[in-house]
C-alpha cells in the first residue's frame, strides 16, 4: 500500500469572500499551485515555523498546574470567568445589577420550594449546572458583598455577582481572589493574555476577576502574581525553579549582548546596574501592601512577574513567535539588560492597573448643539483625531499613536466606544424588565474614561517603541 501524500493550497486572509469567489470561479483545477505538505513533530500540518520557541522557558504547563512537574514560570492559571449568563451577572450600575439579582434569586427558589416554571419572558437564564443546584436543593440568598468589579473588556470594568452556583464556569477563581468583595484591598494582580488563533496576540493586566471573553474572538489565560489554598493562605504563584533559573542566567558570564551595544561585559554590567539602580529608586506609595518589599540585590519573583508582562508586550516577540502564539503557551526568552525589561513591565502595569485614575491626556470636548435627547454616536474618525459621542459631543485631538494601541482586534479607545453603546438585550426577561442602560447617564464618565485611557494609550506606545527592534537573545 502506498503511502498517502497531502497538497495544500491557500488564499490570503486578507482577501473578501467575493475576492475569493471570483478567484475560483476564474481558476481551473489544475492551474492551482498546490504545494505538498508534511507535518512537523506536534502534528502541525501548515503554518510550519522554524524558530527557536521550543527552546525558550514555559510560561505555563499543565503538568506543573497539576503539582507533576516544577518546570514552568508559573504553577497556576485560569482562563477568564464562564458565566454563562453575562447579561444576568454583569452591568455598569451596581443597582440595577442588585434588582436583577434579587429577581434571579428569587424565581431560582421559587422553583427549587415551589416547582414552578415561568415562561420565556419572565423566567432566569438557567444551564446545565445551575440545574445540577436545583437538583441539589442548594438553597441561595441575594448577598450584596458579592457584588465585585470585574474586567468585563479591556479598559472596561463592570459590576459582577461573583457567586459559585450562578456563575457557571469560574474556573481557578476561588484560588486567585478568595475574597474580593469591594471592602477587601486588592489580593492579586494578573496578566491576561490572548489565547486563541483569530486575533494576534495581547496582553493586559488586572487586580481583578477578568472575564473570559476580554478580548471577544478569543478566549483570555490568566497567570496570578499569587495562589491561595483553601484556608485563604496566600502562596507564590510563580515557581522556585523559576526563580533559580532566572538567577542562574543573569549570574552568568556569557549573557549574550545586544546588536549595537559595546561588546563587552563590563558595559553590559553597568548597564543593568544603571537599570536596576533606576528601577529601585521608584517610588512605591501607589502599590497595594501586599507587593511592598521583596527587593534588594538578588532577582525577586516580582521582578520576574514584571518582566514577564513587558516581555508579552514586546513587538518583535509577537512578530518572531506569532505562529506559535496562536496555537501554544507563551514561552519566555532571557533577553539581556533584564533590570530595563523589569522597568518597563511595571511601569506599563501602572499603567494599565491604574486607567481610572491617571491624568486625563486633555482631548478638547465641542459640543456642538444642545439636543434634549441627542441620538448616540460613539463613532471615531481616526484621520481627524476625532471621537463623536452623540449628536450634542465630540472630542477632538485624539493623536495618531493612541490608535496604535491595540488589544486584539481594537484600540484600546474603541474598547471603550463599543461598549458604551446602546443594545436591546438578547435576554428576554431582562429586554422585558430590566432593560435599563442608556448611555446619557454615562456620558460624562465615558467622556472621562476617553481621555484618561487615551493617555494610557500614548504611554503605552512611548514605552512599546523604546523596546529592542529585534528579537534576537
Amino acid at each position: 500500500m502506498s503511502t498517502a501524500k497531502i497538497f495544500y493550497f491557500t488564499l490570503q486572509d486578507e482577501q473578501t469572500k467575493e475576492e475569493k469567489l471570483t478567484w475560483f470561479a476564474r481558476t481551473r483545477f489544475e492551474e492551482i499551485p498546490f504545494q505538498h505538505i508534511t507535518p512537523d513533530k506536534k502534528a502541525n500540518w501548515i503554518n510550519l515555523t522554524d524558530n527557536d520557541f521550543d527552546s525558550l522557558l514555559p510560561l505555563i504547563d499543565k503538568d506543573v498546574k497539576a503539582g507533576k512537574s516544577q518546570e514552568a514560570v508559573f504553577q497556576l492559571f485560569s482562563a477568564g470567568i464562564k458565566t454563562q449568563r453575562d447579561e444576568w451577572v454583569y452591568d455598569f450600575s451596581k443597582e440595577v445589577l442588585m434588582e436583577r439579582m434579587k429577581y434571579f434569586v428569587e424565581v431560582y427558589q421559587e422553583r427549587l420550594e415551589k416547582g414552578i416554571n415561568r415562561d420565556l419572558n419572565t423566567d432566569i437564564k438557567w444551564d446545565r449546572e445551575l440545574e445540577k443546584y436545583l437538583i441539589r436543593k442548594v438553597k441561595k440568598d441575594f448577598e450584596e458583598n458579592k457584588i465585585v468589579r470585574s474586567l468585563y473588556r479591556p479598559f472596561v470594568k463592570m459590576f459582577f455577582y461573583f457567586d459559585r452556583h450562578f456563575n457557571g464556569m469560574p474556573y481557578q477563581w476561588y484560588s486567585i481572589h478568595p475574597d474580593c468583595s469591594e471592602s477587601q484591598i486588592p489580593q492579586n494582580l494578573v496578566i491576561g493574555f490572548v489565547s486563541g488563533s483569530r486575533l494576534n496576540f495581547s496582553a493586559i493586566a488586572t487586580e481583578t476577576i477578568a472575564n473570559l471573553s476580554v478580548y471577544s474572538l478569543d478566549p483570555i489565560q490568566c497567570l496570578p502574581l499569587y495562589r491561595y489554598d483553601k484556608n485563604g493562605n496566600r502562596i507564590d504563584n510563580i515557581t522556585d525553579w523559576a526563580l533559580e533559573q532566572f538567577c542562574n542566567y543573569y549570574r552568568s558570564p556569557s549573557i549574550p549582548l545586544e546588536k549595537g551595544e559595546e561588546e563587552s561585559e563590563l558595559a553590559l554590567k553597568k548597564g543593568e546596574e544603571e537599570s536596576k539602580l533606576a528601577f529601585l529608586k521608584r517610588e512605591h506609595e501607589s502599590e497595594p501592601p501586599f507587593l511592598k518589599g521583596g527587593r534588594g540585590d538578588q532577582i525577586t519573583k516580582l521582578d520576574i512577574f514584571y518582566y514577564t508582562y513587558a516581555v508579552l508586550h514586546h513587538p518583535a516577540y509577537r512578530s518572531k513567535y506569532k505562529i506559535n502564539l496562536k496555537r501554544e503557551f507563551p514561552r519566555l526568552p532571557f533577553y539581556p539588560n533584564f533590570y530595563q525589561w523589569v522597568v518597563w513591565g511595571k511601569t506599563l502595569m501602572d499603567l494599565h492597573l491604574n486607567f481610572e485614575t491617571i491624568e486625563p491626556y486633555g482631548l478638547e470636548r465641542f459640543d456642538m448643539a444642545s439636543k434634549t435627547n441627542p441620538k448616540t454616536k460613539l463613532k471615531a474618525d481616526k484621520t481627524a483625531g476625532v471621537i463623536t459621542l452623540d449628536e450634542n459631543t465630540q472630542l477632538q485631538g485624539v493623536p495618531a499613536l493612541a490608535w496604535e494601541y491595540k488589544l486584539g482586534n481594537r484600540s484600546a479607545l474603541e474598547w471603550i466606544l463599543d461598549q458604551y453603546k446602546e443594545k436591546t438585550p438578547k435576554d428576554p426577561t431582562i429586554a422585558k424588565l430590566f432593560n435599563t442602560y442608556k448611555f446619557a447617564d454615562y456620558k460624562e464618565y465615558v467622556i472621562d474614561l476617553l481621555q484618561r485611557v487615551c493617555t494610557v494609550s500614548t504611554q503605552t506606545m512611548a514605552i512599546i517603541q523604546q523596546m529592542p527592534p529585534t528579537a534576537h537573545l
